[in-house]
């Protein structure tokens, strides 16, 4: 399956649904909850306007968010249906994230993963990530969350 961009004129709920769907085993295990109890359709819509939506098939069995930020693209909401996990998609789609940054002359990848997932620290180090950081949402006198970079040469 080929990684395609949407465009502002995309169906983005089966995106949501993906989202929710790949992220609601995480209720019960961080603190504060994720954002994506946040995430519209009119969310999505502007991600793909202001930075860039990405999926895999139809309907989406994987999804990414991109943002150029200053010194990196950050990758956000990655996600896969649980039953396509290990069949290589989350690679695919970092893959996708690299040739962006490298496009768009940044000089990494960076997203942040919750302190409480750490099967999550373990896949975005095999995908080449380091951590470079930790910081706590407001209100938190703890890190909640782990930032992760990879490189991108040439």
């Amino acid at each position: 399956m080929t990684p395609y961009r949407l465009d502002s004129t995309s169906d983005f709920r089966p995106v949501l649904q993906l989202v929710q769907d790949s992220f609601a085993y995480m209720d019960a295990r961080i603190d504060p909850p994720s954002s994506m109890h946040r995430l519209t359709v009119g969310d999505i819509r502007q991600q793909a306007t202001a930075g860039e939506v990405w999926a895999i098939g139809a309907p989406p069995v994987a999804c990414m968010f991109l943002t150029n930020k200053e010194n990196c693209l950050y990758l956000g909401k990655l996600a896969v249906v649980a039953d396509h996990r290990s069949k290589g998609l989350a690679r695919q789609m970092v893959a996708v994230a690299v040739a962006r940054a490298r496009a768009l002359d940044l000089p990494a990848v960076e997203l942040q993963t919750r302190v409480e997932l750490t099967e999550n620290h373990a896949t975005f180090t095999a995908l080449g990530f380091t951590e470079t950081g930790r910081t706590a949402h407001p209100g938190y006198d703890r890190p909640t969350s782990i930032t992760f970079r990879l490189p991108v040469s040439g």
